[in-house]
């Protein structure tokens, strides 16, 4: 009979410093320029897009934590010029390697539901949806202002889109248009044929190869992950738990335990060497997060990790917001330590600091104030603020030294 392999047992500690490494977050240096931000892009798997602008649209933000010197006008490229990167919906509306394209194509090719808004509206519109895509086909690369609204049209529930706007995100969803870039952050959609690249494999994969994938994308964003992390990090690869279940019986995923908690997590067995024996690479950066970021866009699983219970506020009535609109939560180390709501006064170059909470365990609260500072100014001038001004109600000491290093 087989010897039983002895379940590994990890400590919070050694799991985050393993997870932020996992997520670039410490420990790992990037090439400058469009290479570094690809790379970013490639091993998260996805980066998710979001309309909020109080300060850098999320996706700008995500990228900009983990590559300083990164521009918008590498995104930009990625997808316009090189097509490295394309659009869809990966956890939500996001980029995503072009390299990944043939595993999306079972939900870009998936009929719509029955009985969905999708599958009512196209069985209801197929004239508008031809008449669409045959302007584009006609006149190339179009944006939703380039159509004319229905003015005599009923408001539907479905975020009040025009007619035309629907059809492109309908002819988008089911693979006939892609986005071909963004100016002003309106999408430009186009043909797939003039927008997918030559050398792409748009060979459907099969149900088992498509799933394995999205397991490994997961788990070499994550690092460690229980099953339901898995399902959510790529929500549109459907439940992958018999795939995962398979993978461990092969020996591709290892099972293991964290201190403190009653679910399974997995690894990636060739990720196991490292995250037993790696030393620890945690730098004295503050990091600022985006709400989105991959890192903590799975709530619960930052309770669990961190110790460090999030919510965004932005979708709160302002009386009962307890943290602000915006809050981002602030990385130190392998914590998670607090959170700052900023907002960007473009009109007057400066950055608000609307709140400020610092929990009360922060090691070292000297050096962390100063990587704090460092950390607003650089943030400040991301957002192309030369000033700061502190709005934030918090303890006149922890005020002052923060103010004297600030812009």
């Amino acid at each position: 009979m087989a010897r039983q392999r002895r379940k590994v047992t990890l400590s919070k500690s050694k799991a985050r410093d393993f997870f932020l490494k996992k997520q670039l977050l410490a420990g790992i240096r990037l090439s400058k320029g469009k290479t570094g931000t690809l790379r970013i892009i490639e091993h998260l798997g996805y980066v998710q897009i979001d309309t909020i602008n109080v300060v850098e649209r999320s996706h700008h933000l995500v990228l900009y934590t983990r590559q300083p010197g990164y521009k918008h006008v590498f995104l930009h490229d990625l997808q316009a010029k090189d097509r490295s990167i394309f659009e869809y919906w990966a956890h939500a509306a996001s980029f995503v390697p072009m390299k990944d394209y043939r595993y999306y194509l079972p939900a870009i090719k998936r009929k719509p539901k029955p009985g969905s808004w999708f599958d009512q509206w196209t069985k209801k519109h197929p004239r508008l949806i031809k008449q669409v895509k045959k302007r584009i086909e006609k006149e190339g690369p179009l944006t939703p202002s380039d159509f004319a609204d229905d003015q005599d049209r009923r408001r539907g529930p479905w975020w009040d889109w025009k007619p035309a706007k629907a059809a492109l995100e309908v002819l988008f969803w089911r693979g006939d248009l892609m986005i071909t870039e963004r100016r002003n952050f309106q999408r430009v959609y186009d043909l797939t044929e003039k927008v997918l690249p030559d050398n792409i494999d748009t060979t459907m994969p099969t149900e088992q190869e498509g799933k394995q994938f999205f397991v490994r994308r997961a788990l070499n964003a994550l690092g460690f992950a229980t099953i339901g992390d898995i399902n959510r990090y790529i929500g549109i690869s459907g439940k992958l738990n018999e795939p995962l279940n398979n993978m461990v019986k092969k020996g591709d995923v290892t099972e293991v335990e964290l201190t403190g908690l009653k679910q399974p997590h997995y690894v990636l067995n060739r990720d196991m060497i490292q995250i037993m024996h790696s030393k620890r690479q945690i730098d004295d950066l503050v990091r600022l997060l985006s709400p989105f970021d991959n890192s903590i866009i799975l709530r619960d699983r930052t309770e669990a990790i961190f110790d460090f219970k999030y919510s965004l506020e932005c979708y709160v009535p302002k009386p009962k917001r307890k943290y602000g609109y915006f809050s981002l939560p602030i990385l130190w180390r392998n914590k998670l330590v607090g959170r700052v709501d900023p907002k960007a006064d473009r009109e007057r170059g400066v950055l608000l600091i609307q709140n400020l909470h610092i929990e009360k365990d922060v090691d070292n609260q000297k050096a962390f104030l100063h990587a704090l500072a460092n950390a607003v100014n650089d943030f400040a001038r991301f957002n192309r603020c030369e000033h700061i001004e502190i709005k934030a109600k918090i303890p006149t000491a922890i005020k002052r030294r923060l103010s004297s290093r600030l812009l």
